[in-house]
């Protein structure tokens, strides 16, 4: 066990995982996609009747998870094995949108998120 917590910056999970989800609050915004993709999901931005909580909160454990992930991969020098595996993400998230007739543009913004996310939390471990 000890070997997935050995080398790792929780300093850097912590970090990336929040300027991720600060990141992907920006990203699904009317500021920058938060439109095109709501449209292409056929959903009005704005009109939730409560703030999806429990969607959030499974959100930020998710991207912990995955700050934690790039730690270990980058503890034991597998920059590459990180680069593979968020390439694998993105692309078994774009397969699915497409099992789900998501629009293209919907997919492209899905998966381009996760590869700001992955850099983010890339460049916390850079920095911590």
């Amino acid at each position: 066990m000890e070997e997935i917590s050995m080398g790792v910056s929780w300093l850097a999970v912590i970090a990336g995982a929040v300027v991720a989800f600060l990141a992907g609050w920006l990203w699904y915004s009317p500021m920058l996609f938060g439109r095109t993709w709501a449209s292409g999901h056929g959903i009005e931005l704005g009109t939730a009747q409560s703030m999806p909580f429990g969607a959030m909160a499974a959100q930020f454990v998710g991207l912990l998870l995955l700050a934690w992930f790039v730690g270990v991969a980058l503890s034991g020098g597998g920059l590459l094995v990180l680069v593979l595996a968020f390439a694998a993400f993105c692309v078994l998230a774009a397969s699915g949108g497409m099992f789900t007739k998501k629009p293209g543009a919907v997919i492209a913004i899905e998966a381009g998120y996760w590869i700001v996310a992955a850099i983010i939390m890339y460049v916390a471990h850079a920095i911590f």
